[in-house]
């Protein structure tokens, strides 16, 4: 067990960072080529490149989490929810 005693609070305290660190990446979460391209590519500055480090680490950890909570039976909610059907 990785020490998450609360997985609904860890993993919305860290789906709110990866939100963050996309935003400042100026990355859409919901399109995988955009997400792709980011942690792949190097940026010029350092500041530009330490978030995207960040961001690539923190979905790393999701994913880990992910599959912890699979592992115990529960069922991780997605990062980026379903868009509501069209009226």
């Amino acid at each position: 067990m990785s020490g998450f005693e609360h997985y609904e609070r860890e993993l919305a305290d860290l789906d709110h960072e990866i939100r963050r660190y996309a935003a400042i990446c100026r990355v859409d979460l919901g399109n995988r080529h955009e997400i792709d391209a980011c942690l792949r590519d190097h940026h010029d500055t350092w500041a530009a490149d330490k978030a995207r480090s960040s961001l690539q680490g923190l979905l790393v950890l999701r994913i880990k989490l992910e599959a912890e909570m699979l592992e115990l039976g529960f069922s991780p909610p997605p990062l980026i929810p379903p868009a509501p059907p069209e009226i």
